[in-house]
């Protein structure tokens, strides 16, 4: 004799009713999942793990399709609406989930709660009725991915699962496991796909209100979640999937609101900046601290970061008046000594001002090594224009092109890194580093080869006298100190990237200026970096879809791609009207 259910009974007849009147808002309310729910739900659990315990799968089962019969006469375009095989699916298992999930255990409650998305999402696959269960997919998916999220800060409670998969993929060459966030993004690029392939009515995805229509909506809402799940694991090379899926099927992004497009753009900034796309990340990240509400500052300092790293690459400063912003609090200490040590010329300054107290900050947001990788040549830019300032030869009326001495470009140089030595340990060689401009071994002659080559054995430092031992260390020391190779390697590469404007002589040591007739000196020798680097690049930002030309039009309706046309009622070709 089975228990009597009434609270499930109603739950799910107030389901039914939902889905005939295809009210997608209030069934997204009814179907709950997040602690704490309220009283009615305990009553539900209650009768759910009475009357149906986990062996009664199929008593459950039954109880659905009581409750929800499927109208197997409905066609897709009547009005009145009718549960589905996959929506049946989706309740039993949402019925479950309520009976087993026990919200203290975070990692089962992640497997349970992965099973009714995934089951939800194939729910939301269906044609004509799929678009209902679209707001709790969402909802499902959000949830999900916070819990996601929330485990991945908790590695001890996931550290079994690596370890198991480890065991199992022994065999396998992948270089990489998949983590849980992973997995977890993965899952959601299901709907993503569902909502982007979607078929509408007018074949474009927008209606005649300018807003996207049917499962469209949803296109940017899940694109958001698998972003933030893959910045969140540094997958972010699998995010260049989601940005060609949106190039290729997307509505224009201005269609969707405001909301959904900043956090679009900014992920797509942040994309393109880990991929050293400067100026495409500037223009992203610009329009969307545009866009963004004054309100948001916490959104707002979030995209600052990157904007204002990517405007520095490209040469250009932040201002006094946009550090003092609410959303800029903090940020001009960090930024401004790399920014002062940049328009100094400062090579000592450029380094510690990353490698000083703020390195971890700038570490952990991934801007380090771009800042230290792509700035260095501004301030080798700087210190070749105050060479010129302060001792180069000027042109005058007569046919000669200003110039400045290699040699005194290298005496700078030693000059700055010496005092680096002596005021920094941490900073290291400054200038050099270490490395070696790659252009130096087209610079470098090769050593005369001696007549009479023999093998020679180092001297026994006791025996050295004091003066040999001297001169010896002072050598050693200029070994860490740039040559004059390393100066013409550095303005060579500096000409070729278009930040000086002349040519170099080898014969003389010297750096002449071209074009200095109608620009002046300092103008056409030495470029603004903005004016560049910015139009290097195309200012079409792939994954960013802009607003396109206005559709053909058939019977007042736009012709799109994807869409039948009935030419019945066509005239043959050369046929005149009467």
């Amino acid at each position: 004799m089975s228990l009597a259910t009434p609270t499930l009974d109603n739950f799910l007849s107030s389901v039914y009713k939902l889905l005939q009147s295809k009210d997608a808002v209030q069934l997204r309310r009814y179907l709950l999942v997040e602690p704490p729910l309220p009283d009615i739900y305990s009553m539900m659990i209650t009768e759910l793990r009475q009357a149906f315990p986990a062996p009664r799968a199929e008593a459950l089962s039954r109880k659905c399709e009581t409750l929800l019969p499927e109208n197997v006469d409905r066609r897709p375009e009547d009005e009145v609406g009718s549960p589905w095989p996959g929506f049946l699916t989706f309740m039993k298992e949402y019925l479950e989930y309520l009976r087993e999930v026990n919200v203290e255990n975070l990692l089962e409650t992640h497997q349970l709660l992965s099973s009714l998305t995934n089951q939800c999402i194939t729910s939301l696959s269906n044609a004509s009725m799929g678009l209902v269960v679209l707001p709790t997919c969402l909802s499902l998916s959000a949830t999900l991915a916070r819990l996601a999220m929330g485990l991945d800060k908790r590695p001890e409670l996931t550290a079994h699962l690596i370890r198991r998969k480890s065991m199992v993929d022994a065999g396998d060459d992948s270089e990489s496991k998949q983590t849980l966030v992973e997995g977890t993004a993965e899952l959601l690029q299901r709907p993503f796909t569902i909502c982007l392939t979607d078929r509408t009515a007018s074949g474009t995805g927008i209606g005649r209100d300018g807003r996207p229509e049917g499962k469209k909506v949803g296109i940017y809402l899940f694109a958001n979640l698998v972003l933030k799940l893959l910045f969140q694991c540094q997958k972010t090379r699998l995010a260049s999937q989601i940005f060609t899926n949106i190039s290729q099927h997307s509505p224009p992004l201005a269609s969707f609101p405001a909301s959904q497009r900043v956090t679009y753009l900014y992920y797509l900034g942040r994309f393109a900046f880990s991929n050293n796309h400067f100026t495409r990340a500037q223009t992203t990240l610009q329009a969307a601290h545009d866009q963004c509400q004054v309100q948001g500052v916490r959104q707002r300092r979030l995209i600052l970061i990157y904007l204002i790293s990517s405007n520095i690459i490209l040469g250009r400063f932040p201002t006094t008046s946009l550090l003092q912003q609410p959303e800029a609090r903090g940020l001009g200490p960090k930024f401004w000594p790399l920014c002062q040590a940049i328009g100094r010329g400062d090579l000592a300054g450029f380094i510690q001002s990353l490698e000083g107290e703020h390195h971890q900050w700038f570490l952990a947001r991934g801007i380090l090594l771009p800042l230290r990788n792509r700035c260095e040549v501004l301030v080798w830019r700087t210190l070749a224009r105050k060479t010129y300032v302060m001792n180069g030869v000027p042109g005058g009326e007569s046919r000669r092109a200003p110039t400045f001495s290699l040699y005194d470009f290298l005496h700078l140089a030693r000059f700055l890194q010496q005092r680096s030595q002596s005021s920094s340990s941490r900073a290291g060689n400054a200038l050099t580093n270490g490395r070696v401009h790659i252009n130096s071994i087209f610079l470098a002659a090769p050593a005369p080869e001696s007549r009479t080559s023999h093998a020679q054995l180092s001297p026994d430092p006791d025996l050295v006298d004091g003066d040999q031992a001297e001169s010896e260390s002072e050598s050693e020391s200029d070994l860490s100190l740039p040559s004059m190779l390393d100066v013409e390697s550095i303005l060579a590469s500096l000409i070729a990237q278009g930040l000086l404007h002349g040519f170099l002589s080898h014969k003389l040591l010297r750096f002449a200026i071209l074009g200095s007739k109608s620009k002046g000196a300092l103008s056409a020798g030495f470029p603004a970096p903005w004016s560049v680097l910015k139009p290097r690049e195309d200012q079409a930002v792939p994954g960013w879809v802009k607003e396109e030309s206005r559709a053909p039009m058939m019977a007042g309706r736009a012709v799109g791609p994807g869409m039948v046309v009935n030419l019945s009622g066509a005239r043959p070709a050369g046929a005149f009207s009467a």
